[in-house]
């Protein structure tokens, strides 16, 4: 993993780093949850294999509603016992905008064995990345938010019934630079503040749709991007605050509009840093001698096993792409907004679920695939370990491309099952990422998946239950 660019190598130094401070923040899971702990005892936590924290964290829902399902790591058999958090000092930064409190994330271990737990997001990520390690190779990621703003706060949006909102700035207006002058102060300290807080930005911009941005998040190791994304969020919400703004990272906020994607590009490199995915100077000018497809010629060999292996599991996994019930609004009838709901691939093509970027439309040391299914309220670290988990099964299994390339593909072969579709709900999607048979539970284990599995049943549960504004206005007078 790339440490961050202030991370203390030894204890004495990171004792040096908080000669000055009280009390240190620390922050946990895919929607962050933290404290702050003093000096004192954060000191003794990091000399130490970790410090105590409450297993609920993993037994309850982003609302705080204990899961439906007795889940295995936290529950009333096990008392809700503490689990160990143990401290990465490699995460160290400060937030700059709480008065360069310093901030560590943490990664759990089960309090028996000691072991890394299988259903934290860190740990499952660190286990894939490991797994890579293990044959020369080091996974290296991308991600790319796009998200609504409103002028709102947490209280008006409570106070109108999350109804009429009133976003940022009207209109469709992406890459706009005249819509940027617009709450400019906003917009620029989303990118002075990200830097400040050790989570680099690639390229910053308005989308299409009223008070929408994209912002890029710069390329690095696997860990260090998740930790990045979900960093960013905590940091565009917290300026957000200041300037009476939300940033939103629902998938789909709007049903006329374009939904908001969480874009997630990936590739392998070897111990010295060459794209594994990257083919050879000699096979520059006229690509690959042996392609299984013309979109595939400029790419390396091993790069079409990965592509092969996330193409033939992708839609056992799902759920870690797209985790909400909201996401899947996204992908329904998604291809008319770029939103892929399709197991395809194609060179440049966004219109594909995987898009091929190689030579030459990018240099070789930039060949990569982006995965184009996830939503922005992905949970980076289960998105990225899913993606790295399939291309590597790939790879293992020296696979074959299942499918020509989507340039090859008419609309019919949609209807024919040529072109093999997701799982176009989180229900749909949750029962086939469970099944005994599943490259989920190959890839990932049961204990995971059973966990996992089960948190997305209780968001079934919750959601079948709900009545919606929809359902009222069209059935109460009619009916």
């Amino acid at each position: 993993m790339s440490a961050t660019s202030r991370a203390p190598h030894t204890l004495q130094q990171l004792e040096d780093f908080l000669k000055d401070d009280i009390k240190v923040k620390v922050a946990v899971d895919g929607i962050l949850r933290g404290k702050f702990m003093s000096k004192e005892k954060f000191l003794s936590a990091a000399s130490s294999d970790g410090f105590g924290f409450c297993s609920v964290i993993f037994g309850w829902d982003i609302h705080d509603t204990v899961y439906s399902r007795e889940l295995l790591i936290s529950n009333k058999a096990n008392g809700y016992r503490d689990i160990i958090a143990y401290i990465d000092l490699s995460t160290y930064r400060r937030i700059p905008w709480e008065n360069n409190v310093p901030f560590f994330l943490v990664s759990f271990l089960d309090p028996d064995t000691r072991e890394p737990l299988s259903v934290d997001p860190r740990g499952v990520l660190k286990t894939i990345s490991e797994q890579a390690e293990n044959i020369g190779r080091q996974c290296y990621a991308g991600v790319e938010y796009e998200y609504f703003n409103f002028k709102e706060s947490a209280q008006s949006v409570a106070d109108k019934n999350f109804a009429n909102l009133q976003p940022l700035t009207p209109g469709m207006h992406g890459y706009s630079l005249l819509r940027t002058q617009l709450n400019n102060d906003y917009f620029l300290a989303l990118f002075d503040e990200s830097a400040k807080f050790d989570v680099n930005i690639e390229g910053h911009h308005t989308e299409t749709g009223p008070g929408v941005l994209e912002t890029a998040l710069a390329y690095t190791s696997a860990l260090r991007m998740a930790d990045n994304a979900i960093l960013f969020k905590y940091m565009a919400k917290s300026i957000g605050m200041q300037y009476g703004i939300i940033p939103s990272f629902m998938a789909k906020p709007w049903g006329s509009l374009p939904g908001c994607s969480g874009h997630t590009h990936v590739s392998l490199r070897d111990s010295i840093g060459k794209n594994i995915f990257a083919v050879s100077e000699q096979e520059l000018s006229a690509g690959r001698a042996d392609p299984a497809y013309e979109d595939t010629k400029f790419i390396s060999k091993e790069a079409e096993w990965f592509l092969a292996g996330v193409l033939d599991g992708i839609a056992d996994v799902v759920p870690m792409l797209v985790p909400t019930i909201n996401g899947y609004k996204r992908l329904v009838g998604g291809e008319a907004f770029w939103a892929p709901n399709a197991v395809t691939y194609g060179y440049d093509s966004r219109a594909a679920s995987i898009r091929i970027i190689s030579p030459p439309s990018c240099p070789p040391s930039a060949t990569r695939m982006e995965v184009r299914v996830p939503g922005a309220d992905m949970n980076p670290y289960f998105a990225i370990s899913a993606i790295f988990a399939l291309g590597l099964r790939g790879i293992k299994n020296k696979m074959s491309l299942p499918c020509p390339p989507i340039s090859q593909c008419s609309p019919e072969d949609r209807k024919t099952g040529k072109i093999k579709m997701l799982p176009t709900s989180l229900e749909a999607a949750t029962i086939r990422m469970m099944r005994s048979d599943s490259v989920a539970r190959e890839v990932f284990g049961d204990v995971f998946v059973d966990h996992f599995g089960g948190t997305r049943e209780h968001e079934v549960k919750i959601w079948n239950e709900a009545v919606t504004n929809w359902e009222v206005e069209r059935y109460l007078e009619l009916a």
